[in-house]
């Protein structure tokens, strides 16, 4: 069934970072768009740009509880994503990548509209298979300090699936890699920022376990392209890998990050958190395939710009 290309769309989480992004993008196609956020990690800031535009609605509501609203789209991207965030609540969390996930499902099936997800590579745990395809069922400690967001979003997939399969619902799931850019915060314990902040304010740097752990870092920008390819086509559902495939160990990030922004700041090493994955990278193969999917902008190119943000921002 094709989608319209433009109309009305809710964004939940939708003044978080890569909702924030979200918003844009779809205004900037011509839709009207009601981003709903409880700021408990959201930035009204992150769309205060966005707040005089007459197709833009700003609503304070938390997924949690029902929300009811004529729409022909919806993106969930409503849950705290960095460790720090998600375990200082951990059954906030759990209850909105759960409960939230109903909530919207039920909307979307009330309004005929199209759900889309934001799922996470957390969903393969620290993994037993490198990279990780979707195939890859995952290897997860169901019960510890990581679990209320890593099982939350395993859950938040299933309920998915089985709206689609008992309702007909239009899904997509999207499973996200590490990203970065512009709006991340600064405290939300995620390596980049935490390397950038840490090398702009000449603190020192903190590495977990001895940094030979590896992620997969995609700017912000080529991740939105494959969540706007994946939304709007009609050829898979998902779930499906959006991310960069360019492999980099945490030491070799905090040293690319010290010397981009001339900082003096120590590299300090501290004990690696329970369940911390070892390896992190996409195999990208379902979205080269399908979705025409090739991030542009290498790590370089993203850290200079993720860079000046929080140097002017810092300073404000």
């Amino acid at each position: 069934m094709l989608r319209p290309t433009s109309g009305r769309v809710l964004i939940a989480g939708g003044a978080g970072f890569l909702g924030s992004h979200l918003c844009e993008r779809y205004l900037d196609m011509g839709w009207q768009v009601i981003c709903l956020d409880n700021f408990y990690t959201g930035h009204r800031n992150n769309v205060r740009h966005l707040l005089q535009h007459p197709n833009f609605e700003l609503v304070r509501h938390d997924i949690v509880e029902p929300y009811l609203a004529e729409v022909d789209l919806i993106l969930n991207f409503a849950c705290p994503a960095s460790p720090v965030h998600y375990q200082s609540n951990p059954i906030k969390t759990m209850k909105t990548s759960v409960l939230g996930t109903m909530n919207l499902l039920g909307l979307a099936k009330r309004v005929g509209a199209r759900y889309s997800h934001a799922s996470t590579s957390e969903v393969y745990g620290d993994p037993q298979v490198h990279p990780q395809p979707e195939g890859y069922w995952g290897h997860v400690n169901p019960i510890g300090p990581r679990s209320c967001y890593d099982e939350g979003k395993r859950a938040a997939e299933t309920l998915i699936f089985d709206y689609h399969r008992m309702h007909s619902l239009e899904v997509r799931v999207v499973r996200i890699f590490n990203t970065y850019g512009p709006r991340m915060a600064p405290d939300d314990g995620r390596v980049v920022s935490n390397f950038v902040v840490q090398a702009l304010r000449g603190e020192d740097i903190t590495i977990y376990g001895d940094g030979s752990q590896t992620r997969s870092f995609c700017y912000v920008d080529d991740l939105i392209d494959g969540i706007l390819a994946l939304t709007t086509q009609d050829e898979i559902i998902g779930p499906v890998n959006i991310g960069n495939a360019s492999e980099f160990t945490v030491l070799e990030l905090a040293e690319k990050v010290l010397k981009m922004t001339g900082s003096r700041s120590r590299i300090v090493r501290r004990p690696l958190p329970q369940d911390d994955p070892k390896v992190r990278r996409p195999d990208l193969t379902l979205a080269q395939k399908h979705l025409n999917y090739q991030p542009r902008v290498s790590l370089d190119m993203g850290l200079e710009k993720t860079i000046a943000y929080f140097s002017a921002h810092l300073k404000a």
